[in-house]
């Protein structure tokens, strides 16, 4: 029953990262719906986790060198997630507040993914590997 609790809290807070993703566009003082592209951020994100555990030996070793390869995809692919936004707004785009409101989906999105690695990567009965 733990499992079901843990999958509905990581539904409800990337729900609530979505909405401020959205709110960021769709708000009439804004209006601009380029944000929308750090979705495929979203999608590709976890990818390269995926593929590193998958490919990775079971050892006990301190560090994997496709496991940190992985890592190092990942947060390049989650540096540039918050770099559009950025980039967007600087050159005047998209406005500041709704660069705001997308940080702010991302920072709540990519820590609904970081807390679905940590709730289903144990490898135990209840994991990832059977989504």
């Amino acid at each position: 029953m733990a499992g079901v609790k843990a999958l509905v809290g990581l539904s409800f807070s990337g729900a609530i990262g979505l909405t401020f993703l959205l709110l960021g566009c769709a708000l009439e003082q804004y209006g601009v719906y380029w944000p929308l592209f750090v979705l495929f951020f979203y999608v590709l994100s976890p990818i390269p986790t995926f593929i590193g555990k998958r490919l990775s030996e079971d050892s006990d070793s301190a560090s994997n060198a496709c496991r940190e390869l992985a890592y190092f995809f990942t947060t390049g692919i989650v540096v540039s997630a918050f770099g559009l936004p950025i980039v967007l707004a600087r050159v005047n785009v998209i406005q500041w507040g709704a660069c705001g409101l997308v940080m702010a989906g991302n920072s709540v999105i990519f820590l609904t993914i970081l807390g679905f690695f940590v709730v289903f990567g144990g490898g135990d009965d209840f994991s990832w590997e059977q989504w």
